[in-house]
């Protein structure tokens, strides 16, 4: 086998090394990360991102929660009585990442109420009082302090005192009222019900009303804790006439049945009655006033005056109360 010799390169010419080198390296470096650029610089920012996160989250931070308050364990027969916080505001330290997972529903402080009494319980609040994540703590908590107005819850027996509103129709007045139940239990703390002397009801309109009034009626609420065990009652509202008097001048007088031709002295009386102001007010006098003469035979008479007056109608002073009547001989005209 006969081979050729090895030719040398010519002067001033290099061999291209076997794998690549130099120049040819480095340019099909940069054609692999032109090929991808896209996809590194979205990882590089990505790894950027997640280190600012870490790095931000270790750092110590201040967040506010509102922790709710559970009232527990109260003794049967027992009531809070005073306005108490349904939250606690407090402020926890700590790495930013952590204080974005407490969950505030986690914070509830208990306040355990067996055992107290009548009057006042006090509780202190502090930072040990809720359960942070380890590594934050509790730096401060708004109110420190809660106190509780603790009562004993009984039941007492009130009379209903019903309220009307407005006047009847002229000429009537209210003659009485009534409720039924008269009275009616009300449940509430004690020191609150000792303040109570009643229970009234909502307000009846009366305006205008010239008849007997029968309606159900609700009670008012006595506020605070008090709680009604009937919340209505029947009102009943009775209706009587306005008892007035009238004075009735130069009333005239009637002779009747007289047989003879008469005088009588004075012709004209003053009269005060005294009854139901609507029936004085249309009372008319001019035939209701009179003196019998019937059977009288001539001569001079005192006789008394007498009137036709309504039942309801009475007469508490006329003047004069009798009158003369001279009968003459002469009779009377038929028709007279």
């Amino acid at each position: 086998m006969i081979t050729s010799p090895l030719k040398a390169a010519p002067p001033g010419r290099r061999t291209r090394p076997a794998g690549g080198g130099g120049r040819y390296g480095f340019a099909a470096f940069m054609r692999g990360v032109r090929s991808n650029i896209g996809l590194k610089l979205l990882s590089l920012a990505l790894a950027i991102g997640l280190w600012m996160f870490v790095n931000a989250g270790q750092h110590g931070a201040l967040e506010s929660f509102q922790a709710p308050i559970s009232y527990r364990d109260l003794p049967p027969g027992f009531v809070i009585t005073n306005p108490h916080p349904e939250f606690v505001r407090i402020q926890v330290a700590g790495p930013r990442t952590l204080l974005s997972l407490i969950d505030p529903a986690r914070l509830t402080l208990h306040l355990d109420l067996t055992g107290v009494g009548v009057g006042q319980a006090s509780f202190k609040i502090g930072p040990d009082s809720f359960a942070v994540p380890r590594q934050t703590n509790v730096t401060s908590v708004s109110p420190s302090q809660i106190v509780l107005d603790i009562d004993r819850v009984v039941t007492r027996t009130l009379p209903v005192r019903l309220i009307t509103e407005g006047a009847p129709a002229e000429g009537y007045k209210v003659a009485s009222t009534e409720v039924i139940p008269p009275k009616v239990d009300v449940r509430g703390p004690s020191r609150e019900l000792a303040r109570l002397d009643e229970v009234e009801t909502e307000p009846l309109a009366i305006e205008g009303i010239s008849s007997d009034l029968d309606r159900t009626i609700d009670l008012t609420a006595p506020g605070g804790s008090v709680r009604l065990q009937s919340g209505e009652v029947e009102a009943r509202v009775t209706l009587e006439p306005v008892i007035a008097s009238r004075e009735f001048r130069d009333v005239p007088v009637q002779v009747r049945d007289a047989a003879f031709r008469f005088r009588v002295e004075p012709k004209r009386i003053t009269m005060v009655l005294r009854g139901p102001l609507l029936t004085l007010a249309k009372l008319d006098l001019r035939n209701a006033v009179y003196v019998e003469a019937g059977g009288l035979p001539p001569g001079s008479y005192s006789l008394p005056v007498q009137a036709n007056l309504p039942d309801d109608v009475a007469i508490a002073r006329q003047a004069p109360a009798r009158v003369r009547v001279r009968m003459f001989r002469e009779t009377q005209a038929r028709g007279k």
